[in-house]
């Protein structure tokens, strides 16, 4: 007989530590321990010594020097040291729970050291809870796109009439609820009416997506349908004041319908007008409550400018409020029972901006009533917001009293809770007799942050203000409110709200430098 072959033996590059025989750790109670985490299967699953897997040593490359698995070792043990020097440390950003602890290892050898990237990771990790709220709140962004392909083109007969009567009637439009079938789903959507010619619609569709920002998802011309009813009109159909004869067409143009696919319930002008004994009664959680409505006026504006837009009509009749698609966890409580559960605010009316509107001159510091002359048309919004501070508090006072008046007294607004101090500081530097000294929308936005959640005046009472005391407040409260939310999160029914989400945006982007200046001015 011819002699034996030699066995063939394939060479492959090291994956993996040899395994000895196929036998369990002591103390494992199943094979399938100690590897399910990475992924690899238990080692009696594997090919014996002699397959493939089973490389001799005289076979090893040079460059893997065989290595025991040892109990401080990772299962996922490097092949080699110097392909651990070219490989980058993952950010604070990208880790999880189930980061390798090699990669976490190298990361916690790096300059920044544990403190470094635990704060990195709590940085990260609220953005992303930012953003999962926001689309809880808003919708994914997608399907928005998806029904605004939907409905191009519709019209009145593709949709279902909900209500004949407006359920909001704001100072420019008037809006109905209908009905929009939509991948098997009945969808509620608001039908915008114009009172006016709408000659801002361009610039309200290139706004983009902001939660204090009214958007369009739809749009067409038409006659009203006959069942609608147009307020101020009892019981008389939207017909007659539109269809009329074929004459009378020219003084009665056909309507532009604006579809949106946030339901406003009310303006703030009517949510103020029936408020006064919530005011009376619970002034702590009303004027938290207009913080709150404050703050989303400001965010609005502040998105706004950046486009070089500006809002039309900033008064309490043009502010739209939406109902939030469920109580959230700060409002389960006393605050429910009372009715004060926070809506979301929208801005509805907007122009384009030609020029700057925060230009001072001698003429403008002369006298309050000079400075109202003087100023660019329309207003700027620093002034309309102080004004909005006074009637959201249920003090009636109009823009060019504000404006009018020859010292720097202006209306008291009393010391009912914790915020009525900050309120009352906040509309005087909103409303200061020199423009240039007007705190902008952007200062008056992070004044009420520190209002709503701090830091308040009895932190610097024992300690002196400095960037490091309050660089140490922003890390430990993010790392609180990192906590609560995981503590909120077992066992709740609501997810987070718009409250939530607002906080999230704060810890999220505040600095001790800018803590540092607002508190400044503020206290």
């Amino acid at each position: 007989l011819p002699p034996p072959l030699p066995k063939k033996q394939l060479q492959r590059a090291e994956s993996l530590p040899e395994q000895g025989p196929s036998r369990h750790c002591r103390g494992d109670p199943t094979p399938w321990a100690g590897s399910i985490l990475y992924s690899i299967p238990p080692s009696h699953l594997r090919h014996e010594e002699g397959a493939p897997g089973s490389i001799p040593p005289r076979d090893r490359p040079s460059w893997g020097p065989k290595k025991p698995l040892t109990k401080s070792q990772s299962l996922r043990e490097p092949v080699a040291q110097s392909s651990l020097q070219n490989v980058p440390s993952p950010s604070p950003a990208e880790l999880t729970f189930g980061t390798a602890d090699g990669e976490l290892g190298r990361l916690l050898e790096s300059p920044a050291g544990v403190c470094g990237v635990v704060l990195g990771c709590q940085a990260a990790a609220l953005a992303r809870l930012s953003a999962r709220i926001q689309e809880e709140l808003m919708g994914p962004e997608e399907r928005q796109q998806l029904l605004q392909a939907e409905l191009a083109g519709k019209r009145w007969e593709a949709l279902s009439i909900l209500d004949r009567e407006p359920c909001c009637e704001s100072g420019d439009a008037w809006y109905f609820r209908v009905g929009f079938a939509f991948e098997q789903t009945q969808l509620v959507f608001a039908a915008k009416v114009p009172k006016t010619c709408c000659a801002t619609l361009g610039v309200q569709s290139s706004l983009g997506t902001h939660c204090s920002i009214q958007r369009l998802i739809g749009r067409f011309t038409d006659h009203l349908p006959q069942e609608l009813v147009l307020p101020g009109r009892p019981g008389e159909q939207s017909q007659s004041p539109f269809r009329e004869e074929p004459a009378r067409l020219a003084t009665h143009p056909v309507l532009q319908v604006l579809i949106s696919p946030e339901v406003p319930y009310q303006t703030l002008a009517d949510f103020v007008k029936g408020s006064h004994t919530l005011h009376r009664t619970s002034p702590g959680h009303y004027e938290r409550l207009a913080c709150l409505l404050l703050l989303q006026v400001c965010m609005g504006l502040e998105h706004l400018q950046v486009q070089n837009v500006g809002q039309g009509d900033l008064c309490p009749k043009n502010l739209l409020l939406v109902q939030c698609p469920c109580p959230p966890w700060s409002q389960q409580g006393k605050e429910a029972s009372l009715g004060l559960t926070l809506p979301r605010l929208l801005i509805s009316s907007f122009f384009k901006v030609k020029d700057k509107r925060r230009s001072c001159s001698t003429s403008q510091e002369q006298d309050w009533t000079e400075g109202l002359a003087a100023l660019p048309s329309p207003v700027a919004d620093e002034p309309n917001v102080g004004v909005l501070i006074y009637q959201i508090l249920h003090m009636d006072i109009s823009l060019e009293n504000a404006l009018g008046f020859r010292s720097n007294r202006l209306p008291e607004i009393p010391s009912l809770s914790i915020y009525s101090t900050g309120l009352k500081r906040l509309a005087m530097l909103l409303l200061h007799r020199d423009p240039c000294k007007r705190v902008s929308i952007e200062q008056a936005r992070s004044i009420l942050q520190v209002l709503l959640w701090g830091p308040r005046q009895e932190l610097f009472a024992r300690s002196k203000k400095t960037l490091t005391l309050l660089r140490s407040w922003v890390e430990v409260k993010r790392a609180l409110l990192l906590l609560k939310f995981a503590e909120n999160s077992a066992g709740a029914v609501r997810s987070p709200g718009l409250e939530e989400w607002l906080c999230c945006q704060y810890f999220k982007e505040v600095t001790e430098h800018t803590l540092y200046q607002v508190t400044q001015v503020l206290y």
